[in-house]
């Protein structure tokens, strides 16, 4: 069956974006891109065969703008929009509006969304067709105090949950009564700025819970069908970090029980296209309707990877009217394999995670094969916007089992390097190599619980680290100065006397490491904090340094990044900045009385005043960045002197916002 759409516009950026229209130059159909004054040289709009501008940079400007879509739909002649997931993918009025423009709406009806859209009347709806659903408020009524009744009615720990929306956002967990108030105003901030609606729904917290979800997709001729589950219990602050598909935790009852449900729900609402029911399971066993998901999943790559298909194709088959194949209608399919799949984001997990940006000065990734695939949205030279999610890519790893599946990813993530922004990239090497995540413990909350677990801490491995790195510099300073035979182009301290120790200067993180070396081609003395090391047959590859350390031999990868230089030692990575080995000395700006912005964004409240006294961790500026509210706190007790920013400007990274006494 042919489509009866020959261009698709695609309402949407990033890596979804290029997957979409990969999928699109596969079938033979055209594909338009719109784009944001921030994405004009995205690579999204490159692939594309035609891109259209909607706006300017910021989402509510462009890629929320339902008209400017419409607008660049019929300019470009579109016979139908994908809308990907995110931005309006599960707004009801924008599956209208693009039927009522004589266009295909890839995706659920209308109708479909605006009985699942809100959280709270897809829990009424489900609890009234017999589907689990954990106890809580989801009322219209929205007045503080009643919510903070209602909140006492439940009972803490609770949920404080955007009633429209997704992707972690406008999400709260409330372990005290004293803690409601703030956490209610902060999470209805990030609801309106992220959907456009403050409304908020509360529900009892289930307690170390595992967050299992089950893709659905159904027809225009009543076929309905799962096609497995996927497990994305790994979580940080409710955002997504791991996905895996089998779930190591579900029995094959405890599957069939749940795959019948999401079926359920599914034909509850006349369901059609790609869809996700996401349960709560308790340790139990016991499982929980959270909420139906009217899109395409980020995670949607474990699925396809297993099971050998293409759910974009599927989603523009469906909505051209084709029914289900046969081989998904005759049976549950079988899973093939183990896939799991990590997100790469730009991000610093050593300050909290904070969401970065900048341009990409330096990105490799692995190369695609039948084991690995890499999902991006950017390349090297790219920009990692404030505006948008700060994700770089998808890692996805597959083998015939868990174990097989993860020691892929453990090598995928080893050829990840990323210079510019700070990644997560050693992060996730550590969450990896974990035995919780090894053997399958970790519930939605075990990172948050015990963050210090997945970060770096100074090991004798850095030390070996640091001393690979600094000779993988010395040896490069001799390759380099090969060309010029003079003696003063040497690199090895020579002097008409003797020779003097050349010194390298390493800064990993906070720390400033000295190295001391003297010696050349491959055979060094190099002394650091102290003790000396002694260096033998150190000889470069492309992608590995190997030489004999104090009596050792080793071969640990390195990588180079003009500047900085990253090491491997039993599956950890160690980076290093070059630096300069004289600085000068100056007071450091980010002192006890001073309060920055940690990268660029929108102040959205400003709670110091001058002349009033603050506590250590009071929280004094509260900014929206990378579609996250950041709570600025004071570093000391003092005086408020100065409040420099106001609600609503926007301040670029290590902007001077409050000083303090």
């Amino acid at each position: 069956m042919s489509f009866p759409f020959d261009s698709v516009l695609i309402a949407n950026r990033g890596e979804i974006a290029c997957r979409i229209i990969r999928t699109l130059r596969r079938l033979g159909l055209r594909s338009i891109a719109v784009y944001s004054e921030a994405d004009r040289d995205a690579q999204h709009v490159r692939l594309a065969d035609l891109a259209l501008p909607i706006g300017g940079p910021r989402p509510q400007d462009s890629y929320l703008r339902i008209e400017a879509i419409l607008d660049a739909a019929r300019t470009g002649d579109a016979g139908a929009v994908h809308p990907g997931y995110g931005f309006l993918s599960e707004n009801p009025a924008f599956a209208e509006a693009v039927a009522a423009a004589g266009l295909v709406f890839v995706g659920p009806t209308a109708a479909s969304m605006r009985r699942m859209g809100s959280k709270a009347g897809a829990k009424r709806l489900m609890a009234a067709h017999g589907v689990p659903v954990v106890p809580g408020y989801t009322g219209e009524e929205q007045d503080p105090s009643l919510l903070a009744r209602e909140a006492a009615r439940i009972g803490y720990p609770l949920m404080i949950k955007a009633a429209h929306g997704g992707g972690g956002k406008g999400m709260r967990i409330v372990h005290a009564a004293q803690q409601f108030d703030e956490a209610l105003a902060s999470c209805r901030r990030e609801a309106q700025g992220a959907f456009g609606n403050a409304r908020v729904l509360l529900e009892r917290y289930i307690e170390q819970p595992r967050h299992i979800e089950f893709q659905i997709i159904g027809d225009a001729h009543g076929h309905l069908v799962h096609l497995n589950e996927r497990e994305c219990s790994v979580q940080r602050r409710y955002q997504k970090v791991l996905e895996e598909t089998p779930s190591p935790f579900l029995t094959p009852a405890l599957r069939a029980r749940m795959g019948a449900a999401a079926v359920a729900v599914g034909r509850a609402l006349d369901y059609r296209n790609a869809g996700t029911v996401e349960f709560i399971v308790a340790p139990d066993g016991a499982f929980y309707f959270m909420e139906l998901n009217a899109r395409l999943q980020v995670e949607h790559a474990v699925t396809e990877m297993t099971l050998g298909l293409d759910l974009v194709e599927l989603q523009l088959r469906i909505a051209g009217g084709e029914p289900l194949p046969d081989a998904l209608l005759a049976a549950t399919p079988a899973q093939h394999g183990h896939a799991i799949e990590a997100r790469l984001y730009a991000e610093d997990p050593a300050q909290g995670f904070l969401p970065g940006s900048g341009r990409l000065e330096h990105l490799r990734l692995p190369v695609p094969s039948p084991h690995v695939r890499v999902d991006a949205g950017v390349i090297e030279g790219d920009t990692a916007s404030i505006h948008y999610d700060p994700m770089i890519a998808k890692i996805i790893a597959w083998d015939r089992d868990r174990d097989r599946a993860l020691a892929r990813m453990r090598e995928a993530l080893a050829d990840c390097h990323v210079r510019g922004p700070k990644s997560n990239v050693a992060f996730l090497e550590r969450l990896i190599a974990h035995p919780a995540l090894r053997e399958a413990r970790i519930d939605t909350g075990y990172l948050d619980r015990a963050p210090g677990e997945f970060l770096p801490a100074q090991d004798a491995a850095e030390g070996c680290a640091a001393i690979a790195a600094a000779v993988a510099i010395l040896l490069a300073q001799e390759w380099t100065a090969r060309g010029d035979r003079s003696p003063w182009a040497r690199c090895d301290g020579w002097r008409l006397q003797d020779a003097e120790a050349r010194e390298l200067v390493l800064q990993a993180g906070a720390r400033r490491v000295s190295v001391l070396a003297t010696g050349r081609d491959g055979d060094y003395r190099l002394q650091m904090d102290g003790c000396a090391h002694h260096v033998e047959g150190a000889r470069r590859d492309a992608d590995a340094l190997s030489l004999r350390l104090d009596g050792r031999a080793l071969r640990l990868p390195v990588h180079d990044m003009e500047t900085a230089i990253e090491v491997h030692i039993d599956g950890q990575r160690h980076a290093f900045e070059r630096s300069a080995a004289r600085l000068a000395t100056t007071q450091a700006d980010a002192d006890a009385g001073t309060l920055h912005a940690p990268m660029p964004g929108r102040v959205v409240l400003v709670q110091a005043q001058p002349g009033v006294a603050v506590d250590t961790e009071s929280v004094l500026v509260v900014m929206e960045a990378m579609k996250m509210e950041l709570a600025l706190r004071a570093p000391r007790a003092g005086i408020v002197a100065a409040v420099q920013v106001a609600a609503g400007e926007f301040v670029e990274a290590d902007a001077v916002l409050v000083r303090l006494d």
